[in-house]
């Protein structure tokens, strides 16, 4: 079988957690063949967890470089800012047909800090061109400027992104709801559909950046939308059943 092509747009975890560390193992146990655009580089400071955006010029060299790649789809993970958000909207229009999966990463789980405002009014602007996007609870809080404490407001939040421009949305709920299970949303404008999982008690960082790049890897390899995310939903599953201090784990399994 012609090995396919996938691109990963995303930070660098300098803990290898989540990030582009997350994608490219993804990638690499669904055998597929992963490349990265470096978006940002991450440390861990006196003052806490830094974010530091790669040079705009450096970015554009790093997508100039991937133009004659086949890729047969590509995800989008931190845009640090607007300037490098705008250069990968403008990739990702050069790319339109392919499957687009946005995690719109507004909020790292160790820094509250980041400016959002003009960021988010950024990321809405590649909705139209996404074949799904996959906010967190608190990110889809913040894209659609209401509060979710409910599945019915995880619902009416859903149609929300939908009505922005959205084909798929799945919010990724985790426990914020509920002690004893992960519930994720889907919808596809047309019917809700509930994930659900048992909570574990284990390191969860990267299972986002991690859910993301396995729906990636499953709609390159042709499946539809809702079983993309469904198998997704259980690979992340597993990889939280293995993660170790640093996050999760992505396990290679067997031919």
């Amino acid at each position: 079988m012609k090995t396919k092509y996938i691109l990963a747009i995303s930070g660098n975890d300098i803990f290898s957690g989540g990030g582009l560390s997350a994608d490219l193992t993804t990638y690499t146990v669904n055998k597929l063949h992963g490349f990265v655009a470096v978006t940002c580089l991450t440390a861990m400071t006196e003052a806490g967890f830094e974010v530091i955006p790669i040079d705009k010029g450096v970015f554009a060299k790093q997508l100039n470089s991937l133009g004659s790649v086949p890729f047969s789809a590509i995800k989008l993970g931190l845009l640090p800012n607007v300037a490098i958000a705008e250069q990968a909207l403008a990739f990702v229009k050069r790319h339109a047909g392919l499957p687009i999966i946005l995690d719109p990463v507004l909020v790292c789980k160790e820094s509250h800090d980041l400016e959002v405002s003009d960021l988010r009014e950024e990321l809405i602007k590649f909705f139209p061109y996404a074949t799904i996007i996959t906010p967190n609870l608190v990110e889809a809080q913040l894209l659609t400027q209401t509060d979710i404490k409910s599945l019915d407001d995880m619902k009416e939040a859903a149609n929300r992104l939908y009505k922005l421009g959205a084909k798929h949305v799945v919010i990724k709920g985790g426990n914020r709801l509920s002690q004893k299970t992960a519930l994720d949303l889907y919808y596809d404008g047309k019917d809700y559909q509930v994930l659900e999982s048992p909570v574990l008690d284990s390191n969860n960082t990267g299972a986002g950046c991690t859910f993301a790049s396995s729906i990636a890897s499953y709609l390159a390899k042709g499946q539809s939308v809702f079983e993309a995310v469904s198998q997704a939903k259980n690979f992340v599953y597993q990889a939280i059943e293995q993660s170790n201090e640093y996050g999760v784990r992505q396990h290679y399994e067997k031919d």
